[in-house]
């Protein structure tokens, strides 16, 4: 996952427009050590508003927690800049306020990780026996969120992903439409 700056500029802030944290891209195992090498550089700009736009197709879930962890620990509020699915959810959960405006997507489904035979290079997807799923829950209870958005997810196939609608966010409290 890539960090930078972007003004949000009305036009009359001119050199002094409030800046937010963008968030792009596949999360690694190395994107907490990456985002907090990201603050520490840009910590001293006093423009800077504690807002991530997350845009990211997912990636790992247990890096995605941590994630959201820093973003809960430094107040920030998290919102979908395009589309935050599969482990980005998890990431976007940390958000002290959670956003998700019209036109943005939201997507859950089967967490799983791959793995390989190590012989003929063959990956196969390898799926949770309950634990990874228990610790999911404990963190979003954590984060405000209902324990059902895990519960829902855990049931689409890994295959496909689940648009979550505006009636799902509002039932298992992960986000609103507006700021």
């Amino acid at each position: 996952m890539d960090f930078h700056l972007q003004s949000v500029s009305d036009g009359a802030c001119r050199a002094h427009c409030p800046r937010v944290i963008v968030a792009q891209g596949q999360i690694a195992n190395s994107t907490p050590d990456d985002f907090l090498a990201f603050l520490r550089e840009n910590i001293r700009n006093r423009d800077l508003r504690t807002v991530v736009l997350l845009n990211s197709q997912g990636g790992y879930v247990m890096a995605s927690m941590e994630l959201g962890r820093m973003f809960r620990r430094i107040g920030a509020a998290t919102v979908v800049a395009h589309k935050c699915l599969s482990a980005c959810v998890y990431a976007f959960m940390g958000g002290i306020k959670r956003v998700a405006p019209r036109g943005t997507y939201l997507g859950i489904h089967r967490m799983f990780a791959n793995t390989s035979d190590g012989i003929f290079d063959e990956t196969r997807r390898v799926y949770d026996d309950g634990s990874m799923a228990g610790m999911l829950m404990r963190y979003s209870a954590r984060m405000g969120v209902s324990r059902d958005l895990v519960r829902y997810a855990e049931h689409v196939s890994s295959q496909t992903i689940h648009f979550v609608t505006s009636a799902e966010m509002a039932r298992w409290r992960l986000a609103s439409r507006k700021f």
